[in-house]
């Protein structure tokens, strides 16, 4: 029996009128950028890998070197070499690196077994230390640009991926959910799902312009060029491509209402979507702090519910 758990659905947070408004006017709080990047980590001792789960590696021209991620396949794949699968690619928190979100996986792989989804693959590639999966002016950390013109083309090569748009999802949960959040609004043609987990969404380019010196923004990462912050804005990124964004991408976002360091800026970017005549759907988890393994406690037996629907979906329009 599933046990019912207090969710709050909020559809309408800010009228049209007053939805660009409630954008934060706060200055934001310097932040350390990243110093460096272990480009490929060892499986902590405290972990194992997941079912079906691999440690790999691929060549990353931008970053110079060899870069890791993990990989789960799901059940069947080496016997069925005539199928395809859809990839949902997750993106880890900051502090984090490829040995991450195993508990989606195992929700994943339980769910596949017991028949409530479908087979599909889950990629986990390492994004750094503070990068909010964007790239860094000096070109010292090319996040962004290793994962969508490296390693997303590097699975559709190596695995039976569906590579297109109808067959990628993208998530995370903090630092992962603004990546997967601001990556999908700058690429809404290569992905048909969005799942925003708790991930903070700052007016980047209002803080730009609010601040005294450009190094206070995340740290100075994205340098002293204001059309820099437009271009990594994503308020400013979903109202240039809204019709992309409309026509094939699904955006489901949550966060707790207890989660004090993003609920703000969540809410700001729900209260945008509605004034754009974005329909998603829209989660707050009552009394759920800055939690990711408690969020998917709560949500577990849905948790890729959206994902395949949204593929589904993205499927019967291909046909």
């Amino acid at each position: 029996m599933l046990k019912l758990i207090p969710v709050f659905l909020l559809w309408a947070l800010a009228s049209p009128s007053n939805a660009q408004d409630a954008k934060p006017k706060n200055k934001p709080a310097r932040k350390a950028r990243p110093a460096a990047i272990t480009w490929i980590n060892e499986l902590p001792s405290n972990k194992t890998l997941p079912p079906n789960t691999s440690h790999r590696t691929f060549q990353s021209k931008s970053a110079g070197e060899e870069v890791g991620y993990c990989l789960y396949l799901p059940p069947g794949y080496e016997e069925n070499t005539d199928q395809r699968y859809p990839v949902i690619y997750n993106l880890h928190g900051n502090g984090g690196n490829e040995f991450h979100s195993f508990e989606d996986v195992l929700v994943l792989h339980e769910g596949i077994l017991s028949g409530k989804w479908p087979p599909a693959i889950m990629a986990l590639p390492n994004g750094g230390t503070s990068t909010f999966y964007k790239d860094s002016h000096d070109g010292k950390f090319p996040i962004e640009t290793m994962f969508i013109t490296e390693f997303i083309p590097h699975i559709d090569r190596t695995f039976r991926s569906i590579a297109d748009q109808s067959g990628r999802c993208i998530e995370g949960f903090s630092m992962g959910g603004r990546g997967s959040l601001r990556l999908a609004m700058k690429y809404p043609e290569m992905f048909c799902s969005l799942f925003c987990q708790a991930g903070n969404v700052p007016a980047t380019l209002q803080n730009f312009d609010e601040a005294d010196d450009w190094k206070e923004v995340i740290g100075g990462y994205l340098g002293p060029d204001r059309a820099n912050y437009e271009a990594n804005d994503a308020f400013s990124l979903l109202e240039k491509n809204l019709q992309k964004i409309k026509k094939g991408l699904r955006i489901q976002i949550a966060c707790g209402t207890k989660d004090g360091g993003h609920l703000p800026t969540v809410r700001n970017f729900h209260a945008h979507l509605v004034e754009y005549g974005v329909d998603h759907t829209y989660i707050e988890l009552e009394d759920l702090g800055h939690r990711r393994t408690e969020m998917i406690k709560r949500l577990e037996p849905i948790w890729f519910n959206y994902h395949f629907e949204s593929l589904r979906r993205a499927a019967e329009k291909k046909k």
